[in-house]
């Protein structure tokens, strides 16, 4: 039996542990790892583990509101942009409600500033729980 949901091009995405709702993210299945817009990352410790910190912006259109959060480092991983160039960067791993689903993702962080959206969903996060109807947006979102 087959129990994926369907999910379009776009998506409203809850982080809770970084207090963050309703973030427009976009479904990008070119995508191997999903990955969020922060500024001003640091490596930091987290009761003795390692860990980061960063802003995140929640609100796109306003860029100047800026939330501070930090995580537990997950790893830190080689990764190629669109843009064919390769960089290191941070992983962590948080809770995500996308509708009805709420699964834990891995998410690079980096700087998306240029990008449209500040958080794209990677085939890594889709995995066996989504299908992608790319011809709408908001599929998801709307069911819940």
């Amino acid at each position: 039996m087959n129990d994926r949901i369907i999910i379009g091009r776009l998506e409203n995405v809850d982080l809770p542990e970084l207090a963050i709702s309703q973030l427009t993210a976009r479904v990008d299945t070119g995508a191997q790892t999903s990955s969020l817009h922060v500024d001003n990352i640091e490596r930091i410790s987290i009761g003795g583990k390692p860990g980061v910190a960063f802003d995140i912006h929640p609100e796109i259109h306003n860029v100047d509101k800026a939330v501070r959060c930090k995580a537990l480092l997950h790893d830190v991983r080689k990764v190629k942009s669109s843009n064919g160039m390769s960089e290191q960067r941070y992983v962590i791993k948080t809770p995500a409600v996308m509708g009805a689903s709420e699964w834990d993702i891995e998410i690079t962080l980096s700087d998306r500033s240029d990008m449209t959206y500040l958080m794209l969903i990677g085939r890594q996060a889709l995995g066996e729980r989504f299908y992608v109807d790319a011809a709408n947006a908001f599929v998801a979102s709307e069911q819940n």
